[in-house]
């Protein structure tokens, strides 16, 4: 989605990053949203958050998948950012879908009401909650849960746990997909993803797989949901 900012400096912003606003909060002490490619990002000290509908590790995941063979109709987000991932569904599916974002930052949830959810259709409840404790007292079981709680540029070691593993596997809907999303952009950062997917994500999903994408990994509850090739490779 573009900006709502003048042509001007949307041109511009293909030319150098422009910074738009920058709040600070307990959770996230530098939060700033530029504009970069005519686009909203929301980034941190360390890591990019949000990136509208260039956010490509959601968004190359979400092309690759067999949409037809695997109707999502209720959808949860752990961790918002500026809602990139509720836009780039509504580019797939259209607004067929509910979805529900749990955000702990109310500072982010600000910034994601004031630059990126007036460009989502689709109806989408935020909740300002800490998700560990919304996964533990939440009935509610979903087609897609998207994982993409960072505190920066790390994922805090709860969220790498058996209990919240099971906790997300416990809130799908049978044959419900699961993409919990990992950084991969240094040699140290690939070797812990491979080892909590090898260690910890495959005990809970003994089907999974993941996805190399450029700086992170899709790790990915079962197999079978992606579009391929004849040969077996992935189709665009």
């Amino acid at each position: 989605m573009k900006s709502n900012e003048p042509l001007w400096k949307n041109w511009l912003s293909y030319l150098f990053e422009w910074h738009i606003e920058s709040r600070s909060s307990e959770y996230n002490p530098h939060l700033y949203v530029s504009l970069k490619q005519g686009r909203y990002q929301l980034s941190t000290a360390n890591a990019v958050y949000s990136f509208s509908d260039l956010y490509t590790n959601f968004g190359d995941t979400f092309k690759l998948m067999d949409w037809k063979a695997n109707p999502v109709q209720k959808v949860l987000v752990l961790g918002l950012g500026l809602g990139s991932i509720p836009l780039l569904l509504e580019e797939h599916l259209g607004q067929d879908f509910q979805c529900t974002a749990i955000e702990i930052d109310e500072a982010v949830i600000g910034l994601a009401s004031k630059y990126g959810l007036p460009g989502v259709s689709a109806p989408i409840e935020v909740i300002c909650a800490n998700a560990q404790a919304y996964m533990a007292q939440s009935q509610e079981r979903f087609d897609l849960i998207c994982m993409d709680i960072f505190l920066d540029d790390s994922v805090p070691t709860y969220f790498e746990g058996e209990t919240f593993l099971e906790s997300l596997r416990d809130h799908l809907n049978p044959n419900g997909i699961l993409l919990y999303n990992r950084l991969a952009a240094t040699k140290r950062d690939i070797k812990a993803t491979h080892t909590f997917f090898q260690d910890h994500f495959l005990k809970m999903f003994p089907t999974g797989e993941y996805l190399p994408l450029v700086g992170n990994w899709m790790l990915v509850n079962q197999t079978g949901l992606f579009k391929r090739q004849r040969n077996g490779k992935l189709q665009l």
